[in-house]
Formats: C-alpha cells, sequence, structure tokens
C-alpha cells in the first residue's frame, strides 16, 4: 500500500488533537485525521435527522433529490399597501396578491386563513372547499416587492424553501435558511458513537472505505516515524494486545 501522506499542518492539528483528549483510543484519532484531511465538518440536517459530510453535501444532495426549493410565482397587488420599512413577516395569498403584515395587523395568519377561504380568485377546491394555502415570507427582498404602491399588477419568479415553505427572493436565501436555521454540526468522533441520528448512504461509504484494516494500519505506521505520537502508538498496541488476550482471561475462568 501506498505511504499515506499526512501534511505538517495535520501532523500539528493531529498532536493537539491527542494531546487536548488525554487516553483517545486509534480509531477515534483516525476519524479526526479523516476529517481534517477531507476538510469534512459533519453536518445533522435535523428534519431528516440524518448526519451529511459536510454542509456542501448536503446542500448538493437536497438539491440533486429536489427537496431544497422550488420556484413559484407571486402576485404583486395594485394600490395601496399593509406592508411597511419595519415588518419582518408577510402572509401572501397566491390567488390575488393580497398581503398581511406581522406589524400592521393584530392577527395576520388568522387574516390570510379567511381571506383565502373566500377570495374570489381561488379557483382550488378539497372536497368542494376552498383550499386554504398561503405563503410566508421574512425574507426582506421579498418583502420590499410589497411596500411601494404599484401602477400596475405584477407577477414575480421567487423560490419557495421545501424545507419550511416559506419564500425567498432567490435560491441563496433558501441556502442561507437552511444553514442558519435547520442543521447542526457534531465533531468526527461522535459521528461513530451517537445513536440519534442516521447516516447518509454516502457518508457510511465514505466510513467503511476509509476503515479497512490495512488504511488504519497505514495511518498508525505514518505516525510511527514522528518521535512525538510514540507514546500514544504504544498505548495504542497495549490497548490492542489487551483486546486480544481478553477472550483467553475469559475461557481460564
Amino acid at each position: 500500500m501506498t505511504k499515506l501522506a499526512i501534511s505538517e499542518g495535520i501532523y500539528k492539528d493531529l498532536l493537539d488533537f491527542v494531546k487536548k483528549n488525554r487516553n483517545i483510543d486509534l480509531i477515534t484519532t483516525y476519524l479526526s485525521f479523516l476529517e481534517m484531511k477531507h476538510k469534512l465538518s459533519p453536518t445533522v440536517f435535523m428534519k431528516e435527522k440524518k448526519i451529511f459530510l459536510s454542509e456542501d453535501h448536503l446542500v448538493k444532495t437536497l438539491e440533486k433529490e429536489n427537496k431544497l426549493s422550488r420556484e413559484t410565482t407571486i402576485k404583486i397587488q395594485l394600490g395601496k399597501k399593509s406592508v411597511n420599512s419595519e415588518t419582518k413577516k408577510i402572509y401572501i395569498c397566491p390567488f390575488s396578491g393580497k398581503v398581511f403584515a406581522d406589524n400592521t395587523h393584530p392577527n395576520p395568519q388568522d387574516a390570510i386563513y379567511d381571506w383565502v377561504s373566500r377570495c374570489p380568485e381561488n379557483t382550488e377546491r378539497k372536497d368542494g372547499i376552498r383550499v386554504k394555502k398561503f405563503y410566508i415570507s421574512e425574507d426582506p427582498e421579498i418583502i420590499k416587492n410589497y411596500i411601494s404602491p404599484q401602477t400596475k399588477e405584477l407577477s414575480k419568479t421567487v423560490f419557495s424553501s421545501v424545507v419550511t415553505g416559506k419564500l425567498f427572493n432567490n435560491r441563496k436565501g433558501v441556502v442561507q435558511d437552511l444553514l442558519e436555521s435547520h442543521i447542526k454540526h457534531i465533531p468526527m468522533k461522535q459521528v461513530t458513537t451517537q445513536n440519534r441520528f442516521e447516516l447518509h448512504d454516502d457518508f457510511l461509504e465514505f466510513l467503511e472505505s476509509n476503515l479497512e484494516d490495512a488504511k488504519v494500519s497505514n495511518f498508525v505506521e505514518t505516525l510511527s516515524e514522528r518521535d512525538e505520537f510514540d507514546k500514544y502508538i504504544a498505548k495504542w498496541v497495549a490497548d490492542a494486545e489487551e483486546e486480544e488476550e481478553a477472550p483467553e482471561s475469559d475461557e481460564q475462568e
């Protein structure tokens, strides 16, 4: 097997890691090495309770599976608006463009429900009753569209988050909201010991291919060329020998 390449920067980071984590075992150290070498950042997507290799891996996967965003069209009504520069959240009727704002109406969510249930432009029915579908947005760029009175009715293509259903002016806003509010990061050393979250298939495949005995041994052999790792390697070897001897001791008893 080709000798494992480890940069000076990673050698330093690994040494800091084993110094800070007393009695750290070989596999945990190796997992942290993989995290450093491949620039991983294990990312939990809370909606699916699944761990991805990184934020980028999560975004690309959701996009590939059409689980990130969808294009949709909003209407912008004529006339005076009940939205202003202090508005932080709006509720939009998709049929007419009617809008209720969080700071100009006492109960905007109740108001939008009431509105879409009787909106004359709402022709969608379920069991003979008008569907109570509406959009929500907290994106300042979306809100701006509804502040100034329009001289003609407009339609605009925007992006709907598949995760929350909220509207954003562009795909970047969807991604930003996802990464700010719907994920959490965990260190690589916790990935294999936790049982709350499932590993994404790509993550599982990555671990299976890298945790082969030959690759782990190659890692240890490479570290053994640096004197500063001698005491840690000695401990790992002693731990491995104890594990091998344990069954024999049990049999003797």
